[in-house]
Parts: C-alpha cells; sequence; structure tokens
C-alpha cells in the first residue's frame, strides 16, 4: 500500500515510495549531459523530478502514464519542491491501487449525482426540461460527466471536477437570478449545466488528465454544441429560437475571442454565465493552489505563474482558518430572497426574440469593446 502521498514530501525528505509519471521530457545541461524532468503524482498533487545520471538507462524503462518507484531526496529549489530521482523502476498496475493516484472530488459520486438530479428537478421550461431528462436517462452519459474533470490543469481537476464546477455555478445562477429578475433563469440554470459538457470527450482520464485527440483538434466548446444539438433533434417540437440561445451559451462562455470562445456573449445569460464561470473556476483554482502551499511556511502563497501574482493564505482577522468556507462546502446554495420593491421574475414566459438593442438598453457598452467588428 502506498504510505507518503506528495503532500506529505518535506524538504530533506529520503523518499521511496510509488507515483504515477504524468509528464516526462529529456533536455540538455549547459555542460552537455542530458537530463530527464518528469512530473510525479498521486491523489494529492504532484512534484517535480529531477534525474541528472543514468538517464539514458532511465529512459528506457518506462513512459508518461507509467507507475513507478522511486527513490530520491526531496528539496526546494526556487519555492517549489522537487525530487531529485536516484533509482527508479516501473511497477506493473496491477501492483497499484488507482485509487491513490487520481484525486477525487471530496463529495462522493453519488452524492454529486443525486444533486444534480435534484437540481434538473427545478426545471419548469417544458423543452430544456426534456432535454436534461434525456440526458440523465442516458447512463452512460451520467457516469461520464459525474466522473471527468473540469479542466487538466487550472481548476477542478480531479475527478468528479466538472459536475462539481457545473452544481457551483447552477447554486450560483440562483443567487444571481433573484437578484435580477430580469433573467431567464431555466435557460441560465441549463447553459450553467451544460456549458463544459463537451469536456465529457474532450479529456481523458483513465490515468492522467490530457486531452483526447479530438478534444485536441475541435474543442469542448465545439463538441459541447454538437452533442447538444444531437440531443435536441431527439425532442419533437423544441423550438429552434430556444435551442439557437443555449448554443450560444455554449458558445460565448469563455467571453472573449484570446480565451478560444467562438462567440462573445450578447444576451444577459450569456454574459451572466461567463462571469458566474470565470469566478468559480478562478476561486477553485487559487484555493487549490493555496493547498498545495499549506505546508510551507508564512502568510503567502509561492508564485503562481497563470494570474502572474502570489497570494495571501494567512487567516482574516476574527476568522478561523477555512471556518466560512468550508462550512458551506456540503450544502447547497440557498436560494436568495426576493430584493424588496422588485417584483421577481424568471422571464421564463417571456420570449426569446428580443434584440441585442434591448438587451443592452441602458447599460455600458464599453463592456462589449469591437462588437461592430462582428458579423
Amino acid at each position: 500500500m502506498k504510505q507518503v502521498f506528495v503532500s506529505d514530501i518535506q524538504e530533506r525528505d529520503w523518499v521511496e515510495e510509488v507515483f504515477l509519471v504524468r509528464e516526462k521530457t529529456t533536455a540538455m545541461a549547459r555542460n552537455g549531459k542530458p537530463y530527464m524532468n518528469l512530473k510525479l503524482m498521486d491523489r494529492t498533487g504532484e512534484i517535480e523530478g529531477r534525474i541528472w545520471d543514468r538517464v539514458e538507462e532511465f529512459d528506457g524503462l518506462f513512459e508518461r502514464d507509467d507507475f513507478v518507484r522511486v527513490r530520491g531526496r526531496a528539496s526546494q529549489y526556487l519555492g517549489k519542491m522537487q525530487l531529485v530521482v536516484q533509482e527508479l523502476e516501473r511497477l506493473d498496475e496491477g501492483r497499484v491501487d488507482f485509487g491513490d493516484f487520481l484525486p477525487v472530488a471530496a463529495e462522493p459520486r453519488e452524492q454529486l449525482e443525486s444533486r444534480l438530479r435534484r437540481v434538473a428537478a427545478t426545471i419548469e421550461e417544458p423543452f430544456l426540461r426534456a432535454l436534461m431528462d434525456d440526458l440523465l436517462g442516458d447512463a452512460d452519459f451520467v457516469r461520464a460527466y459525474c466522473n471527468a474533470p473540469a479542466a487538466k490543469s487550472m481548476h477542478h481537476v480531479y475527478l468528479g471536477g466538472l459536475v462539481e464546477h457545473s452544481l457551483s455555478i447552477a447554486g450560483l445562477v440562483d443567487l444571481v437570478c433573484g437578484h435580477y429578475g430580469f433573467l431567464h433563469r431555466d435557460l441560465l440554470l441549463v447553459g450553467a449545466l451544460l456549458h463544459d459538457v463537451g469536456k465529457v470527450m474532450e479529456l481523458r482520464y483513465s490515468r492522467s488528465f490530457d486531452y483526447t485527440d479530438e478534444g485536441k483538434l475541435l474543442g469542448h466548446i465545439i463538441m459541447g454544441v454538437e452533442l447538444i444539438d444531437e440531443r435536441i433533434r431527439r425532442i419533437d417540437g423544441f423550438p429552434a429560437e430556444l435551442a439557437m440561445h443555449l448554443k450560444h451559451l455554449l458558445l460565448s462562455h469563455h467571453g472573449q475571442y484570446e480565451y478560444g470562445s467562438p462567440k462573445r456573449p450578447k444576451t444577459l445569460e450569456a454574459v451572466a454565465l461567463n462571469f458566474l464561470d470565470d469566478l468559480d473556476s478562478k476561486l477553485n483554482g487559487i484555493r487549490g493552489h493555496m493547498e498545495k502551499d499549506a505546508g510551507q511556511a508564512g502568510d503567502w502563497t509561492s508564485y503562481h505563474r497563470l494570474y502572474n501574482r502570489y497570494f495571501f493564505k494567512g487567516s482574516l482577522p476574527g476568522v478561523a482558518d477555512g471556518e466560512n468556507r468550508e462550512a458551506t462546502e456540503s450544502r447547497e446554495a440557498p436560494k436568495a430572497k426576493p430584493v424588496p420593491g422588485k417584483k421577481p421574475s424568471r422571464r421564463s414566459d417571456r420570449p426569446l426574440s428580443f434584440s441585442l438593442g434591448e438587451q443592452l438598453a441602458g447599460r455600458n457598452l464599453d463592456l462589449f469593446p469591437r462588437e461592430d467588428d462582428e458579423t
């Protein structure tokens, strides 16, 4: 049984343990000698491995996604823990427990699936409800949707991450719709649940998290729209206009072209989904970065290359560490109370044939730069 996990490793520890090889690359040092970079992972995280000697010998022993037993010394380099590997051997997968190596959501899969079904049962718009019923009636789809991670490396990078991320946004939808009564709650809710649905095909996650060939060539946005279009065609009478607006949510949820979005948000629901998705993914990713550094001294994390900054991980005055966050993790977000003086509205009975001008009336058009460059 695995005894030492990545999260246990401290500087100067001598480590003899099994890890899953997430990445393997060879390079040439300045002195002309080859060396090898590894990313070794288990369910608690990953650690860099460096092989300086016997590189050619070790290179022929294993490949990426293999399980290896390594022996080496842990050390800090540029603020990150790494293993200087001195011995290595490949292990057959029959000798390991896969549950030790892939991170999983804190909430059990069965509980996540149950929450998903309860949320879908609140949809009142008949065609959107029929779409979700069709998807949730497909056992293979539900299994993939509830097992997939939400990303390869940035946020919700664990089995069950996709459904956890989608349910988190769904909880935010009810809060936001309680405040902004003009939003179409059911449309936005289904967009929240399905915005990343293409990731069940874009990502592979049997051993490590990576992209499929189809995922690299098409991407989860296009794959998701194709999946939704196929399912919509099974439902007699599904309104073409409603289908168009739902597909727009998927096509625009990344917000900007430079973030891989085929379209920019052009409806109120699309704008809301973009911001909610961005909020949930960033908070999860940053919190995960903080948790990786939890064992390191000080109130600040290591440098986060994507966000180009350090993050404060110390406790806030008067708040125990994690107290206010963990208290809400195991329950669904409460529905927001109506704002006094505002008439609550689901907008579900409002036709979806309204112009962009109507949508943006009275709003700051600088939120949508270069909109006139599009057709």
